[in-house]
């Protein structure tokens, strides 16, 4: 009996240790193609149940001195910070501080709607408070040192652009403004709560409020690809400008440590975190859900300066990515669908759409270039053989499922695509909008 248990024990090691080296194999081909068609150059890590299974570093951090990038890399992360900016104001709110009704006019009263605006609602992006980031003379002002009073007279000005919670519209504005709030309350700057409430618990030695960057530190230059070659961005933001809407830096493995916590409750009370993934229109507090193949993950991508990063999280296989480039010549979202591709490639638990089987012949009437007013690419569709095909403007093509008559999807991104035959039309869904294409 006990050698049977034996048998079986060794039996299913092997399973899983055979499955692991395939998804080691398949990230490896992936990234390394990425970095030998110069699509990309950063950091990867993977971690479940806490512990990192997976690690890779393509390209250079230094180009002019052929730098290579480790795992102690640091890089510009963006917008993820505000994941961080939500998890200091949740802490606040578990201290009493204040909550999530709290209104605005009680820290800014002069802020246009201030008597409206809730924490909430600029957790929820659904202030109504135009988007600093689209501020016509941004570029008189961003590389340099910014305080408080500067920007809350430019959100006074900039006004707003529709009501509170009439719709949802990513502002930076709203997590700058969550995070001069946190100052007020704890009577500390937002570089030293980062650290008292973040970075010493969960004691990151690479993850800090951004300064100028310093290459011989280990610190990541960004590049764009043009030419056919990485060329070097020598502008930097301030810092001091975007706070709490995308001033931190960090890797990518201690990113993934402070998903890992934040998701087993170990940085918010359960009731927070609860609050958190309250999803309404595919955005919580601070974050988006996505739908990979039935799975359900949170994050939130970054884009500061040519770095373009994104960290999420699976609630269901207790996974954390996070991806930290400085150089990325392809659009984050297809890059990010193909790493969660060639991780669960070799994953039976992945539910699959039924479809249905069409001719070579059917799929003729759909072939054809489309383009609409809302969606910022043309799509063209292609066959081969008996398989439809989409491609977008300068991104990847990809293979389409038919699910019935005149409606397809791209499974591992949720897209979905409904032809109207008669008026020469697709309708594209893809995170929760619409878009009606016409056939050119």
């Amino acid at each position: 009996m006990i050698k049977n248990i034996l048998c079986i024990t060794l039996l299913v090691c092997s399973f899983f240790t055979e499955a692991q080296t395939n998804t080691i194999k398949n990230l490896d081909n992936l990234f390394d193609n990425l970095e030998s068609e110069n699509k990309a150059m950063g950091t990867i890590s993977i971690f479940k149940n806490g512990s990192e299974i997976y690690q890779k570093n393509i390209g250079f951090s230094n180009l002019k001195n052929k730098t290579t990038a480790d795992k102690f890399t640091k890089y510009r992360i963006g917008s993820i910070t505000k994941i961080f900016t939500t998890t200091i104001i949740l802490q606040q709110i578990d201290e009493g501080k204040l909550t999530l009704n709290t209104l605005l006019k009680d820290y800014f009263p002069a802020i246009q709607n201030a008597g409206k605006i809730t924490i909430e609602d600029l957790l929820r992006h659904e202030s109504g408070l135009a988007n600093i980031t689209e501020d016509k003379d941004i570029g008189t002002w961003i590389t340099q040192p910014q305080t408080r009073e500067k920007m809350i007279a430019r959100f006074v000005k900039n006004g707003i652009q529709f009501e509170p919670k009439e719709k949802s519209k990513y502002s930076n504005t709203n997590f700058i403004i969550l995070s001069y709030i946190s100052e007020i309350l704890d009577k500390k700057s937002f570089s030293e709560i980062l650290k008292s409430r973040i970075i010493k618990p969960l004691n990151l030695k690479r993850t800090e409020f951004g300064n100028p960057i310093v290459p011989k530190n280990n610190e990541a230059l960004a590049y764009y690809f043009e030419e056919n070659k990485w060329n070097l961005i020598d502008m930097q933001t301030h810092m001091s400008a975007p706070m709490g809407a995308g001033a931190i830096v960090s890797t990518s493995s201690e990113l993934n440590i402070f998903f890992s916590n934040l998701f087993s409750q170990k940085l918010t009370s359960a009731t927070s975190l609860k609050k958190f993934l309250n999803i309404k229109k595919e955005q919580g507090l601070g974050i988006m859900q996505l739908n990979f193949k039935g799975l359900k993950i949170y994050g939130h991508d970054g884009g500061i300066d040519g770095f373009q990063s994104f960290a999420l999280y699976i609630p269901e296989k207790k996974t954390s990515m996070a991806f930290t480039f400085n150089g990325l010549n392809t659009l984050i979202m297809p890059t990010v669908i193909s790493i969660l591709d060639s991780y669960f490639k070799n994953d039976p638990s992945l539910k699959e759409k039924p479809s249905i089987k069409l001719t070579s012949k059917e799929l003729d009437t759909y072939l054809g270039v489309y383009g609409g007013k809302t969606f910022p690419a043309k799509v063209t569709f292609t066959k081969k053989e008996n398989t439809l095909f989409a491609q977008a403007t300068g991104q990847p093509i990809f293979k389409l499922i038919a699910i019935k008559k005149d409606s397809f999807i791209y499974d591992s991104m949720g897209i979905q695509f409904d032809f109207n035959i008669k008026t020469k039309t697709m309708e594209l869904t893809f995170g929760g909008k619409k878009h009606l294409l016409k056939k050119e």
